[in-house]
């Protein structure tokens, strides 16, 4: 029988890549260039599968490309938000996305944009490789302490549960969060830390010292994060984004930081990525990280896994196991 062909949209790690070939008729982008939509339309109609990242933009005209031969999108990210979820299930499409695998690592660099946000690390180590540096002294670049602060989440997923627990139990902080979606196994890893439910957004807002946001992005969720809410947050605050970059509204933020409405953000997502606003490159009370949150050997590897794992559940006529639509 015929070996199923799979289209591999971008580079994915060589152990990754070889099991793919063993499986499928595969294949690979060894240019590692973005796909086009033309190109993208051209592999729904010339594979039986899809394996894309969240950075590919999996329209309605993709999807919807005349003569599809494509059955499944096999996405390599947790989130899906980069494909018309919509247009693939009335086109009876199956999508699987790559949960679970990516969480702590993720949740290691919220922590990591937390801390050199707070303590000016990405400013310091610029100051210090310019060769400005004169020495110590005691009012030289003082930043905000972190231990024992108050860390507002919101959204209290996976993700979102793991920085609670390396907030709290590595450096005291109190744990408050909006989540009103939470089931009874969340609910208890987020008392394991004493999380604090509070009723909304804003309650959170006006306690937190740092928030960090985990939400998905949904057209719900969309600019979450806007002038109001900026306005909402302690003067001396810090925004921490490692969900989506649309949650928050980039122009306001910059906007609040510009007025020292807040103190400062660490971010890992951008409203229009690759593209960075100019003015967030400019300000020293941002931290800037390109994506990435799961960037890690091993949950690189993991993630792609995960999506062979799925894809090929769907050929051997099985469920696959992280179906999203």
């Amino acid at each position: 029988m015929a070996k199923p062909k799979v289209i591999v949209t971008r580079r994915w790690p060589a152990a990754v890549e070889s099991r793919i070939q063993d499986v499928f008729d595969a294949r690979l982008n060894e240019s590692d260039a973005p796909m086009t939509e033309n190109e993208l339309q051209e592999a729904m109609v010339s594979a039986d599968a899809l394996m894309p990242t969240v950075t590919d933009k999996i329209s309605t005209a993709v999807i919807g490309t005349q003569g599809r031969r494509a059955k499944i999108i096999g996405n390599f990210g947790v989130g899906f938000n980069n494909i018309d979820i919509e247009a693939a299930k009335q086109q009876a499409i199956i999508v699987t996305n790559t949960p679970e695998v990516l969480t702590d690592c993720t949740a290691d660099i919220a922590m990591l944009l937390l801390l050199a946000v707070a303590r000016r690390g990405g400013e310091g180590e610029r100051h210090l490789r310019q060769g400005e540096w004169s020495g110590w002294r005691p009012t030289h670049m003082m930043g905000t302490k972190v231990t024992g602060k108050t860390l507002g989440i919101i959204g209290m997923g996976r993700i979102a549960r793991a920085v609670a627990h390396k907030a709290h139990h590595g450096f005291g902080m109190r744990i408050m969060y909006h989540d009103p979606y939470l089931n009874d196994a969340a609910l208890a890893e987020v008392k394991a830390v004493g999380g604090e439910q509070r009723s909304s957004v804003e309650a959170v807002l006006q306690e937190a010292d740092f928030v960090s946001l985990h939400c998905p992005s949904t057209p719900q969720t969309r600019h979450l994060m806007n002038s109001e809410r900026f306005a909402a947050m302690k003067p001396g605050a810090f925004l921490i984004n490692t969900a989506r970059g649309d949650v928050v509204n980039e122009a306001a933020l910059i906007e609040a930081l510009r007025t020292k409405v807040i103190a400062g953000a660490g971010l890992d997502v951008y409203e229009e990525e690759p593209r960075v606003s100019a003015p967030l490159l400019e300000m020293e009370n941002v931290v800037l990280l390109p994506h990435l949150g799961s960037a890690t050997e091993e949950t690189r590897a993991a993630m792609g896994f995960r999506v062979v794992d799925n894809v090929q559940a769907f050929f051997d006529g099985k469920e696959p196991p992280d179906r999203v639509a």
